[in-house]
């Protein structure tokens, strides 16, 4: 068979094309990439993402930069990521309000099954029952025969629409069957000063903001809200154990890249991702917070099956309680 000049020229214009993507494949990452955390500096969720970054760090060999940007209880952040080139270089780190913000808002700028591509499931880290250090009663018990007298009176805090924090307060109240008075805060560390302070009577919020205010006893500690207990908190039992057996919630943090990012970038990401969850010093750190390392899910699939789930669900929740989209 014979082949023309211009066929020989094409045929090796397409097999140098080839090369240097599978060379472009094998050198990710070239350059250091970021984690953006939809969230301010010290928080919960960016503590998660520095140690994680660092752990990554190790396993890619390239550095991980995390960047705040907080706004909009998260969707300034989340958005930034969504319309970022999908080039493995811009990673999004996010939590349970991830799923909520569809529920909460009619234009959210992303779709939580749609505009991402799942990385894979990181940490969980539960959640507290704490109230003001003046309650006359001393266990959930006690406390839910309270809060049923004085449903009029009483007030449960909570860190802003959609937050965790605000997730639990509703399946607080819905649970025991009472309509308690809520009490919206731009943050945890606003919401906990009002519960120090007396001004405000209950508050639930995840262990990395509530375990010091336990241990030093300025706060009273009711339950948790984890299936199990915790070896932060031994001696802390769980809404489950209370009698509760649905009562399961608490902030899951994910990691996930922009939709349509290469495959090849996409399965170092998550074997960084798998050895960060491995690392020694990473687990210790995690444990220290309370949190859970999720290394069974930390793959796309089970993230992907945590967004569909917890999106409907929060979906109907808030459906139940009359919480209409913005």
């Amino acid at each position: 068979m014979h082949f023309s000049f211009t066929h020989r020229i094409c045929a090796f214009m397409l097999a140098a094309s080839l090369c240097a993507g599978y060379a472009q494949a094998d050198e990710y990452p070239r350059q250091p990439i970021r984690m953006v955390v939809p969230f301010a500096a010290g928080g919960p969720t960016d503590t998660v993402a520095r140690s994680l970054s660092e752990a990554m760090h190790a396993a890619l060999g390239q550095i991980i930069v995390v960047e705040n940007k907080g706004g909009a209880g998260g969707m300034i952040g989340t958005n930034q990521v969504a319309a970022a080139k999908p080039n493995g270089y811009e990673i999004l780190l996010m939590n349970v309000g991830f799923t909520t913000a569809p529920s909460l808002y009619k234009k959210t700028g992303y779709d939580p099954e749609e505009s991402f591509e799942p990385i894979g499931l990181v940490v969980s880290v539960p959640m507290t029952i704490i109230g003001r250090s003046d309650l006359p009663v001393n266990d959930v018990g006690e406390l839910i025969d309270y809060v049923k007298t004085h449903e009029d009176a009483m007030t449960i805090a909570h860190a802003g629409n959609g937050s965790a924090a605000h997730l639990c307060s509703i399946m607080f109240t819905q649970a025991i069957g009472v309509d308690l008075l809520t009490i919206p805060y731009k943050g945890t560390a606003p919401a906990i000063n009002d519960l120090l302070g007396k001004q405000v009577d209950l508050l639930c919020d995840q262990t990395t903001n509530t375990t010091q205010h336990i241990n030093t006893g300025i706060v009273k500690a009711y339950a948790m809200t984890s299936k199990q207990r915790i070896p932060t908190l031994p001696d802390l039992p769980t809404m489950q154990e209370s009698g509760y057996s649905d009562f399961d919630v608490g902030i899951w943090h994910g990691l996930w890249a922009p939709k349509g990012t290469p495959e090849p970038a996409l399965k170092k990401l998550r074997t960084a991702l798998q050895a960060a969850l491995a690392s020694p010093r990473f687990r210790q750190r995690m444990a220290a917070l309370g949190a859970t390392v999720l290394a069974a899910e930390a793959t796309p699939e089970a993230l992907a099956q945590k967004v569909h789930q917890q999106t409907a669900q929060w979906t109907g929740l808030f459906k139940k309680v009359g919480i209409e989209p913005q």
